[in-house]
């Protein structure tokens, strides 16, 4: 995966949290005002304050979720945002186990929250487009 420039702002990030061959995966809100209505999402969003990378990302988990994880088991980068140039998303990767991906319950935003096989995120036609690349590259699946 390929890296911003090093003067390449940032604005979020994302997990990509796989259970063996599943994803832990979030379907956004069908409201018509925010990005992806009622898209599958991965966890993960906005950055508050300066907080880093790593701190956004699991700040995010945690108030979607309520799973917390360990910084240490994080591994990701940044990466340019394809529908915004000179922006960038940070995207980390870790697996989690039966019991954390059966503890995860739905926060305040998002309509659905569930595991679903990697394979299908990859190719469903309601994932976020950028995302379903995003997974693909973050665990060597080729593009179809």
């Amino acid at each position: 995966m390929s890296g911003p420039v090093p003067d390449m702002r940032w604005n979020g990030a994302k997990l990509v949290l796989t259970c063996g061959e599943a994803l832990l995966v979030l379907r956004r809100d069908d409201i018509p005002t925010i990005n992806w209505p009622g898209c599958w999402d991965l966890p993960g969003g906005k950055r508050e304050g300066d907080e880093s990378p790593a701190d956004c990302a699991l700040r995010e988990l945690f108030e979607e979720t309520g799973l917390t994880l360990d910084p240490s088991r994080l591994r990701g980068r940044a990466r340019e945002l394809p529908h915004r140039p000179g922006r960038a998303g940070w995207y980390f990767h870790a697996e989690i186990s039966a019991a954390e991906a059966g503890s995860a319950v739905l926060g305040d935003e998002g309509a659905e929250l569930r595991l679903m096989a990697v394979a299908e995120f990859v190719a469903h036609p309601k994932a976020v487009p950028h995302f379903r690349d995003v997974v693909r590259e973050m665990l060597g699946i080729e593009a179809p």
